[in-house]
């Protein structure tokens, strides 16, 4: 699974970066404006509501979460294998637990995808 999340990041990455990385960016003030690195407007869309998700789509945006996610994959990646449906009352077997879900909801995103495993849902206790 850390693998797959890790593939599905780095794929993102290259899409960001192929768009532009951080040379645009759109400001949260101003959304459905493109600027260029120095504050120019590159170009705008403001249309039936897109100006708002493609104000949150920047790819310099993109690669900050990429690499906040990167953080949680790379922490569960070190406690993986404590990761189970009965965990020992620890903290490392809690930690285990509690960044497996983060990155199985990191996988679940890609739940269409061909190499994706049911086996990886997110589990639910109470």
């Amino acid at each position: 699974m850390v693998a797959f999340v890790r593939a599905r990041l780095d794929e993102e990455d290259r899409i960001a970066r192929a768009a532009g990385g951080d040379s645009w960016r759109t400001p949260p003030d101003l959304p459905g404006e493109v600027h260029d690195r120095v504050g120019g407007i590159a170009f705008s869309v403001r249309m039936r509501g897109y100006e708002h998700h493609i104000a949150r789509q920047d790819p310099s945006r993109t690669l900050r979460r990429i690499e906040t996610n990167r953080v949680i994959v790379d922490e569960y990646a070190e406690v993986a294998a404590l990761d189970t449906d009965s965990p020992a009352e620890d903290r490392p077997s809690g930690r285990a637990v509690g960044l497996g879900f983060a990155v199985r909801q990191m996988a679940a995103e890609h739940a269409d995808h061909p190499e994706y495993k049911a086996s990886w849902l997110p589990r639910y206790s109470r």
